[in-house]
């Protein structure tokens, strides 16, 4: 249960699409209420009046490599956006490390469509990533943060399972996070402003592992 008040997936008759017109489709991943209703939720069009658990089951089927995990330690309103942009990646999970609760205004609804995992401290995501990763191998914690001695993320070649650790606005990675990082990798930046936002790199580093994994690999 989250503080702060959750979105809607049918606010705007504006948004989506209204009643499904003349006979009704056949299927189980069908959902009947929204081919009555319409579909108003913040979902792609492909999956226009499918079910919720449809949805997710879809999902499941194409779920890349990679997790998100986002430190929570001062209710950061950035993970919300963090979060929307792991859907749109369609990350393997992602993971709230510190505080159970988070602003989910910024998720739009997203994370109801993701498989979600609370670490209350550091040294509990650690003990789950020495496990985590395929055959029950360790999953490696990449760190995204512009910190002394951390390498640029541009010429990282990202593994194809790991799981990309994001700080909070400001302070970014905490100390223990950083020294349970792999690599910590930094975006190249010309500006000069000393950092760019938690969200904003979220984006980029997830992005960079799709180009990695998912464009490099086609023919």
């Amino acid at each position: 249960m989250s503080d702060v008040e959750e979105p809607a997936e049918r606010d705007s008759d504006s948004v989506g699409v209204g009643p499904w017109p003349g006979v009704w489709p056949t299927g189980d991943h069908w959902d009947r209420d929204l081919l009555r209703d319409g579909d108003r939720r913040n979902v792609d069009d492909r999956y226009r009046y499918w079910s919720h658990a449809a949805i997710v089951a879809d999902l499941d089927r194409h779920r890349h490599g990679f997790h998100v995990a986002i430190e929570n330690w001062a209710h950061d309103f950035n993970i919300g956006s963090v979060v929307r942009t792991a859907n749109a990646f369609n990350a393997a999970a992602f993971h709230i490390v510190g505080k159970r609760r988070w602003n989910r205004r910024g998720a739009m609804v997203t994370d109801r469509y993701q498989h979600e995992h609370h670490h209350a401290t550091v040294a509990a995501f650690v003990a789950w990533a020495a496990g985590a990763g395929p055959g029950g191998a360790p999953l490696p914690i990449v760190g995204i943060d512009n910190l002394p001695g951390s390498r640029p993320l541009e010429t990282h070649d990202l593994p194809r399972e790991c799981v990309l650790v994001f700080g909070q606005e400001g302070p970014g990675l905490s100390e223990e996070m950083r020294q349970a990082c792999g690599v910590v990798l930094d975006i190249a930046q010309f500006g000069s402003t000393r950092s760019i936002n938690a969200g904003a790199a979220a984006a980029i580093a997830m992005h960079a592992w799709i180009r990695r994994h998912v464009f490099e690999q086609r023919p």
